[in-house]
């Protein structure tokens, strides 16, 4: 099953795509935000969606430390439930603490430098909480 995932940040939406057998997610792109515009941005991600064949997309969740829903987290639930309206595939959220921490671990590790780090860490951080979602469907089988 391929999945889209999508680290929705307020200035740009990070995005990695799994491989047709749902077990490793890659980095693809990222979706600059329309300003105050949210339909744009779902148009944009419905054409990935499309683009990509992806039976389900996994939405970051970026829970509180402790694990409680802040103001953060609220406010991708609230943009989850409209994406589930715009799209033709189910919407799931998945567990994104410390996903951009790792991924700044591993592009720094690549030798990616500041700059060149900066352009690409939405979605690499898409790209790892792609991957605890794939894991995490893996068990379940």
């Amino acid at each position: 099953m391929r999945a889209l995932g999508l680290d929705l940040g307020a200035r740009r939406i990070g995005v990695a795509i799994s491989d047709s057998e749902g077990r490793m997610a890659t980095p693809v792109g990222t979706i600059e935000r329309a300003m105050n515009d949210r339909p744009t941005d779902h148009r944009a991600i419905a054409g990935l969606v499309a683009e990509w064949d992806a039976e389900v997309v996994a939405v970051g969740l970026p829970l509180s430390l402790d694990g409680s829903v802040g103001p953060a987290a609220a406010s991708v639930l609230a943009e989850v439930v409209e994406l589930a309206e715009v799209l033709s595939v189910p919407v799931e959220t998945v567990d994104e603490r410390f996903t951009t921490v790792t991924a700044d671990s591993q592009l720094k590790a690549g030798g990616l430098r500041g700059r060149d780090r900066s352009k690409v860490i939405d979605q690499a951080a898409a790209a790892v909480l792609l991957q605890a979602w794939l894991d995490r469907q893996e068990k379940h089988c």
